[in-house]
């Protein structure tokens, strides 16, 4: 290798995964640094990405027990097409975590309401906390009182400045219980809650965004026009976090993550109003595509979005008489998780994401990837193996 330019040695490096790139921090200081260096590591990402599938992540895996916490993993890697996992040791075994479901760059996050929320990378067990937004905050107050949120916190990444960011979207109803008289409420708490009580009645949402760099959340204004449809995973693909909105007719929400400004990317016709919409739609996002997965009974169709002329293709169509079969009857939507061998779809059983299932268009056929062996729950998701940190 001493013999070879350096920029070639780059190039060679380049394409070695990550578990490989790790030990070879210790062969030189210029392979040190050039490891450690961000523009390496965005171009392995992207070897990477090109050229391998993604790996899927089972986080908060527990037994049908895991309210007594009597047997709880906070991570798993899997080998898919095996019942072969790998479990990743973590300083928070005994905590309970939701998962963003779109990763990015090869991190992930984790939010808890009573716990700080987490960005991870799985493969170099790097990590780092931050605090509790102001809807988390006060949404531990309202489960004391026996109230359930249904907001969950999106991930994503601002393409122009490089920088990640952790989003809250919420409909102003969602904390519409709160009083700030309430003495259990520390003097930053009340503020808030005075500022939610008043925009309940002239703003349908509120959006949080958390700065890395100044190490605090902060409130966007204005926040979106439209409300959002309840239980949904925000979807992040190219700069944005999309939302699905509330409504006779459903739209896609987009929130661009540089300019913090939300707008409807396109009207969707094919998705008419549900009674229950948030069990029967589902955002994904495979291959950088932004896809919406519909339930029409008998089939399940998969549509993505061309970002260039706005309009929806039918990718996938899932047999819902086959996975019923399988997984047995559920009336949730089942979930898209990624695409493997070019044209492969990936998913899991929506209710409890122990079993993971392919799909292949080409022979139509179905097949297990993965299933635990007795009753199990965890929350899958794909990733690409990376070295980044923030």
């Amino acid at each position: 290798m001493d013999l070879l330019p350096y920029d070639v040695v780059e190039h060679i490096l380049e394409r070695l995964d990550v578990k490989s790139l790790l030990n070879c921090k210790s062969v030189s200081k210029q392979w040190r640094s050039t490891i450690r260096c961000r523009a390496f590591q965005e171009r392995q990402l992207m070897h990477r990405r090109q050229s391998c599938n993604p790996d899927v992540l089972l986080v908060s895996v527990a037994d049908e027990f895991y309210l007594l916490k009597r047997v709880h993993q906070a991570m798993r890697t899997l080998v898919l097409g095996s019942s072969v996992s790998v479990r990743i040791l973590t300083p928070w075994e005994d905590t309970l975590y939701k998962v963003c479901q779109s990763s990015c760059d090869g991190l992930i996050c984790l939010y808890n309401t009573y716990a700080s929320n987490i960005v991870v990378n799985p493969t170099t067990r790097w990590h780092r906390e931050f605090p509790l937004s102001t809807f988390q905050r006060l949404d531990r107050y309202e489960h004391q009182v026996g109230s359930v949120s249904w907001a969950k916190l999106g991930f994503g990444k601002d393409k122009i400045n490089g920088t990640y960011k952790p989003v809250w979207l919420y409909n102003s109803a969602e904390l519409g219980g709160l009083n700030d008289d309430d003495e259990d409420y520390d003097d930053e708490d009340k503020n808030n809650i005075s500022m939610i009580c008043q925009g309940n009645n002239n703003t349908s949402t509120f959006c949080e965004v958390f700065d890395f760099t100044t190490k605090a959340w902060r409130f966007v204004v204005p926040a979106s026009p439209y409300r959002i449809l309840p239980y949904q995973d925000p979807v992040y693909v190219d700069g944005s976090l999309h939302w699905l909105t509330e409504g006779e007719t459903t739209n896609v929400l987009s929130f661009d993550l540089h300019a913090e400004t939300f707008q409807v990317v396109s009207k969707a016709p094919f998705l008419h109003h549900h009674d229950y919409s948030s069990r029967e739609l589902i955002m994904c996002n495979l291959d950088d595509r932004l896809c919406v997965s519909e339930k029409m009974w008998p089939n399940q169709v998969i549509w993505s979005l061309d970002s260039d002329h706005k309009t929806w293709k039918e990718i996938y169509s899932i047999d819902l008489n086959i996975t019923s079969s399988l997984f047995g009857s559920n009336g949730f939507a089942l979930r898209p998780l990624g695409v493997f061998d070019k044209d492969k779809l990936l998913f899991c059983e929506p209710e409890y994401g122990d079993q993971l299932l392919t799909h292949d268009p080409k022979t139509k056929s179905y097949e297990f990837d993965y299933r635990f062996f007795s009753p199990t729950t965890a929350l899958p998701l794909c990733y690409f193996q990376s070295l980044i940190s923030i």
